[in-house]
């Protein structure tokens, strides 16, 4: 069983296009891939319920259907930062619950990708971050840069603090989320050389995304 954690440096830089991207690229290689996003804030309708749109995304990219309660175990109604948004809902976050979650998913599949929330070091408690939630996932890190100004200091202290949890860069993924940023080409070329990892997709921008457009250069092993 293959399993990646994606990141960002930031909230809005594409975590869920890529998550959804890497699902689609995987799903050529194995037959079960399932997305996860074990943290939400936020709800849209959802047929007769309500759901995340960042769940109901990984699971329209996902070969293999399982219960909401696996595959998204804590959602918020509020889109604000998770420690708070579960405060006003009454809600703990139990990270040892949310790594169940994940092992009876990887119990059923070939291929999970899990979807963190906001940056590496989003609050989820007012003790606990996505960090921690990575590091007892234990999993290699794909790490979503949005290219825009500030992109560089974002990018290398994201990954200064994945390898500070003891995890593997497993390598990044440049977002073009701003279509008039200047120096481009150079901005990635510095992050080339400098993040120590290797440069997983190339993404242009797009006004309406589809995740199924991505072009992947995949890690031997996860093929």
């Amino acid at each position: 069983m293959m399993g990646c954690f994606v990141t960002g440096t930031d909230t809005g830089v594409g975590k869920t296009l890529v998550s959804a991207g890497l699902l689609h690229a995987l799903a050529r290689h194995h037959r079960r891939v399932v997305g996860m996003k074990p943290v939400a804030a936020g709800l849209v309708p959802w047929g007769d319920d309500w759901a995340s749109e960042d769940a109901i995304a990984l699971r329209s990219a996902s070969t293999l259907a399982v219960p909401p309660a696996l595959d998204n175990p804590v959602l918020l109604p509020d889109p604000l930062s998770p420690h708070i948004a579960a405060a006003r809902a009454g809600v703990q976050i139990d990270i040892a619950a949310i790594v169940r979650s994940y092992q009876a998913l990887a119990a059923q599949a070939d291929a999970v990708v899990v979807e963190g929330a906001g940056g590496f070091h989003v609050p989820l408690t007012d003790t606990l971050t996505g960090a921690d939630l990575a590091q007892a996932l234990a999993l290699p890190v794909v790490l979503v840069v949005g290219l825009r100004l500030g992109c560089l200091n974002h990018a290398l202290l994201t990954a200064e603090a994945i390898r500070a949890r003891g995890l593997t860069l497993a390598g990044w993924v440049a977002n073009r989320v701003d279509p008039d940023m200047e120096a481009v080409e150079d901005n990635i070329a510095y992050l080339r050389a400098r993040l120590n990892a290797p440069l997983l997709a190339d993404v242009p921008y797009q006004e309406l995304p589809e995740p199924g457009s991505l072009v992947f250069d995949l890690p031997k092993d996860w093929r």
